[in-house]
């Protein structure tokens, strides 16, 4: 390469100055900085950090695996359900159909009291006891004033019959399941015997009256030895009836039936 000489001006040779730029040309051939920068060095990135678009490939990999076995688990899932689903319905309404039976027995029997038909079966017998009141009323006011005293002996007679059945029939019903039942049907029967027995002393003084003049005076009877029986027997059976209509009260009011005063028996 020409060296240059310091000393001289670039005007007195303005040949050789044109000719050495050609040759300093070194400089246009020193390019290794380019050459050292083909490889993409400006573009560094840790060593850590160039695996990423592999580990991405691996994530969507992950990603859709996860994806596949989880359908899978919902699918069995689903099919375990609906089979065990099916299967359990069936066990459940076994298990109800056979407990269901067993709970109605309970409230079958809790329901059928035996006590309740006794008490509904005495309940009409005692619907009837108070049929010849009205009779034996009217026939003792007959005979006290003297007036169809042959109609006073039959009804008089009739309602004592009709005292007499009431006790029969209190008979032939069954009662043992009655609270106090002893009690009760004794006052019935004793205030139906004593009825009775009222009723056919009543009737025989209505024959007295009917038969005797002495008895019979100014359009009124007077009284006599079966007037006052009457009495005492009628006594007997108010008493007695005041207790049975106690004890059925209570009954009555158990089981929804009909209350009945002492003068309703």
């Amino acid at each position: 390469m020409p060296r240059l000489d310091p000393g001289q001006h670039a005007g007195q040779h303005p040949g050789r100055q044109f000719q050495g730029a050609p040759q300093y040309q070194g400089a246009p051939q020193y390019q290794g900085a380019p050459q050292a920068q083909q490889p993409p060095q400006t573009a560094y990135q840790p060593v850590g950090e160039e695996p990423q678009p592999p580990r991405r490939k691996r994530a969507h990999v992950t990603l859709i695996a996860a994806v596949v076995v989880g359908c899978a688990v919902v699918g069995l899932g689903a099919g375990a359900l609906l089979s065990g689903g099916d299967d359990k319905g069936k066990d459940d309404k076994q298990p109800v159909a056979a407990a269901s039976s067993p709970a109605g027995k309970p409230s079958t029997q809790a329901a059928a009291d035996p006590a309740k038909p006794q008490a509904e079966a005495l309940d009409k017998l005692l619907a009837d006891s108070n049929n010849s009141r009205a009779a034996v009323i009217g026939a003792v006011e007959k005979t006290k004033s003297c007036t169809d005293l042959d109609q006073a002996v039959t009804d008089l007679k009739g309602a004592a019959q009709q005292r007499r059945d009431l006790v029969t029939r209190l008979e032939e019903l069954s009662v043992d399941k009655l609270p106090d039942h002893a009690r009760l049907t004794a006052s019935l029967t004793k205030a139906w015997q004593a009825s009775a027995a009222a009723d056919e002393h009543y009737a025989a003084w209505a024959a007295q009256a009917k038969n005797g003049k002495k008895v019979c005076k100014h359009g009124k009877a007077r009284t006599t030895s079966e007037t006052q029986a009457a009495t005492v027997q009628s006594g007997e059976a108010s008493k007695a009836k005041r207790q049975a209509s106690g004890l059925w009260n209570s009954i009555a009011a158990k089981y929804g039936l009909t209350r009945r005063a002492a003068t309703q028996l």
